[in-house]
């Protein structure tokens, strides 16, 4: 699965992602850094299958009904690398089943 990681997101997460054999690049290395969420959104669907976000908005802000890229949102007390790691393996297996314009949401809701 292509995963991309929201420029939010620590970008050492994306090896946590790499050894279960997802490709994962950052939103920078996509090329698509600076884009507001909408523009972020369309560009990312045409090369990626899913959107891994910190930004618990996303989802109210943006109409994602004819979405083809999903998200996957993390909830944690903060964006360290420390507080997100302990989310990888419910990320993992959300990823087994995310489809295309769902969210899923991962974590604490604080």
């Amino acid at each position: 699965m292509r995963l991309l990681l929201d420029e939010c997101v620590p970008r050492t997460l994306k090896l946590s992602f790499s050894v279960d054999g997802h490709e994962c690049l950052t939103v920078p290395e996509a090329g698509l850094a600076s884009k507001t969420n909408g523009e972020l959104l369309r560009l990312a669907e045409r090369a990626f299958d899913v959107l891994i976000t910190l930004d618990k908005g996303i989802q109210f802000q943006q109409n994602l009904t004819d979405c083809r890229i999903a998200i996957l949102l993390l909830r944690a007390s903060s964006s360290r690398i420390a507080d997100l790691l302990p989310l990888v393996p419910a990320c993992l297996s959300a990823l087994r089943s995310i489809r295309p314009a769902q969210v899923i949401q991962v974590g604490e809701r604080p």
